[in-house]
């Protein structure tokens, strides 16, 4: 079960603040009423993950990942559903735990969103400065819709 609160990002002090960075390219062999099958190539390693749909307002949610081989996950992006997610994740530690920031390319470049995992809905964490407004549960930010309905198109309504 993952566990997450997701924020919107201010200025870039994050990047500063980071102790490792990675490239990600992820497709969507499928994704409808809440649940993703989702192929993602990070740095050179491939990964296969499996989501369910959240039954709390997406704060958290079945997931299932496996490392899969990178040729078998540069094939299987050959039948992902239209649009690819194209970011640099920064990991920031905060307290006990690490924000994953992500820097947004492409259709949705200027996009920047951090995510933090916990253990349970109520546990405590401390926000780093550049937090800004929480987006849980809002379904423009997930990765999923921001392929089909990018930053680029919306970023002036939010």
């Amino acid at each position: 079960m993952e566990i997450e609160r997701k924020f919107l990002v201010r200025g870039n002090d994050f990047k500063s603040r980071a102790h490792k960075s990675y490239r990600i390219k992820q497709g969507y062999i499928s994704s409808g009423n809440g649940r993703t099958v989702r192929v993602r190539i990070r740095d050179n390693q491939g990964f296969l993950t499996i989501k369910g749909p959240s039954l709390d307002g997406g704060l958290s949610r079945y997931e299932f990942e496996k490392e899969i081989a990178l040729e078998e996950a540069e094939q299987l992006f050959l039948i992902c559903e239209p649009g690819v997610i194209d970011k640099t994740r920064y990991l920031v530690a905060s307290g006990k735990h690490t924000f994953e920031v992500d820097e947004f390319y492409g259709d949705n470049d200027g996009l920047v969103i951090a995510e933090v995992e916990l253990s349970s809905p109520d546990e405590p964490y401390e926000k780093p400065d550049f937090i800004g407004e929480e987006v849980t549960g809002d379904k423009r930010y997930y990765n999923s819709h921001l392929r089909k309905n990018p930053y680029k198109m919306w970023k002036n309504e939010a």
